[in-house]
């Protein structure tokens, strides 16, 4: 079964084809936000040099959030565009789930996406039985209340665009707790979003391409200005 899988959720941009337990290939860019330029040439070109054509594809696999809005939207109505011209099934995944998915580690995993102001998109993740757990819903908190909550764990590794933004911080709270990901792991990859899709398609889990909608997690700015004007 062949997968192609998509993240633009952040700055960059990435795309993975998959086929069952093998990687076929991986393409990621970080250019800017420039998603709707970039994101159909780049699967384009790694179907191409595949030799593979878009109805080859047998289930497509997309992270739903949260990040950046604009993003999420592009993402999701590409991979829906093709999954229903295609007719083939389609997963969201969560872009948290996916960013912890990078990390086979023996400890409590922390993905930490910025979202502006001070706060952070987080969850807690650790693996059982080879299996990533959720052990902290996603959510949105403000980068001292995350840390705060953390003081209780042991043996921590953070990944995500924020462990840049915040890294200083991170240290001086929570010392030798914490570990900080190599740089490679800190975005969230398509291969995870293709190989957690992989999983969840074959527990029974799959998404209508007609429903399927990006979790923001929070208000986007036009959305807070609108109710305030309402208000």
């Amino acid at each position: 079964m062949r997968t192609l899988a998509i993240d633009t959720s952040t700055m960059m941009a990435t795309c993975a084809v998959l086929d069952e337990d093998y990687l076929l290939g991986e393409f990621s860019l970080n250019q800017d936000m420039s998603h709707s330029e970039n994101l159909i040439p780049m699967i384009k070109e790694i179907l191409d040099n595949l030799k593979l054509k878009p109805q080859d594809i047998d289930l497509y696999g997309v992270s739903i959030g949260p990040g950046s809005f604009t993003g999420l939207r592009i993402g999701a109505a590409t991979i829906k565009s093709f999954a229903h011209v295609f007719d083939k099934p389609i997963v969201g995944v969560s872009t948290l789930e996916a960013l912890a998915y990078n990390l086979p580690y023996n400890g409590i995993i922390v993905p930490m996406i910025d979202a502006r102001r001070n706060r952070v998109y987080t969850g807690i993740y650790k693996w059982e039985d080879e299996k990533l757990i959720n052990i902290m819903e996603p959510t949105t908190m403000e980068i001292e209340d995350l840390l705060d909550t953390l003081k209780v764990y042991e043996n921590i590794i953070i990944n995500g665009n924020g462990v840049h933004l915040y890294k200083d911080k991170i240290i001086n709270t929570l010392g030798k707790k914490v570990r900080l990901s190599p740089i490679g792991l800190n975005e969230c990859k398509a291969s995870s979003v293709g190989e957690l899709a992989i999983i969840k398609y074959n527990e029974g889990i799959m998404d209508d391409y007609y429903t399927l909608a990006p979790n923001y997690l929070r208000e986007s700015q036009a959305q807070r200005e609108l109710r305030k004007r309402e208000g």
